[in-house]
């Protein structure tokens, strides 16, 4: 197969190679790619610092001690591997550069079911994901699209701050700029919204937030306040 003139699918690769989805033959054949394509290594670098900051918005829990043991069977069937700290495993894998890039990847799936991860319930089927950043592109928010349930998933960092008098209102905006109001965010944290089809639908170029008044924009056509965060959705 050559996939160096099929940018969509070097992408898509790219992103279930990074959240560790890309499993067995499939997964050995790309790793084989990436030895010779360092714009493929970009693509993998590119989607493992995506994922990374989603993580960044939510509090550490510590993962249940079964998970470890699951991880440790995986790594050495039928021995007990010593439980190293992550910081170790990265300095000692330094020299294999491969086996890091499997590594962080596995990390970062682990990372993110714990962290993002509400309370036990059956697993999101998230199709796409966006993260919305500020003017400083720093990334504030995260909206999932769970398919099965019709639910949007909004997290919002714990430093956003709102006035009292002000609400977030999140918007689809389609590639001709029309604008298309998903909700608005109950006390401004973070939420599920019902999931509107058009937030998802093919015309849509990014996903926005307003800064609104108390209850919402009263203009139906779009935004009366000043856009803080944007971003566009990626497919998983």
């Amino acid at each position: 197969m050559n996939i160096r003139d099929n940018a969509p699918l070097r992408d898509r690769l790219a992103a279930e190679y990074a959240l560790g989805t890309l499993r067995g033959g499939a997964r050995r054949r790309f790793e084989t790619w990436l030895r010779d394509d360092r714009l493929l290594r970009a693509a993998v670098a590119d989607w493992q610092g995506r994922l990374a900051t989603l993580a960044e918005l939510q509090q550490p829990v510590t993962p249940p001690a079964r998970v470890w043991d699951h991880i440790e069977r995986r790594l050495a069937p039928g021995a007990a591997a010593p439980r190293v700290p992550w910081w170790q495993f990265w300095r000692t894998s330094a020299a294999r550069p491969w086996g890091v890039l499997a590594l962080a990847a596995s990390a970062g799936v682990l990372v993110l079911a714990v962290r993002l991860a509400a309370p036990p319930v059956a697993a999101p089927q998230t199709q796409q994901i966006a993260a919305l950043s500020d003017a400083q592109s720093q990334t504030v928010m995260v909206v999932t699209a769970d398919t099965r349930h019709g639910r949007l998933q909004v997290r919002v960092a714990e430093d956003v701050h709102v006035p009292a008098d002000r609400t977030l209102q999140l918007w689809a905006i389609t590639r001709t700029g029309k604008p298309r109001s998903l909700g608005i965010l109950p006390d401004n944290r973070s939420t599920d919204l019902a999931l509107d089809a058009r937030a998802i639908a093919p015309d849509v170029a990014l996903l926005a937030i307003s800064l609104e008044p108390k209850g919402g924009s009263p203009d139906p056509n779009g935004p009366t306040g000043p856009v803080l965060y944007k971003g566009g959705w990626a497919r998983l």
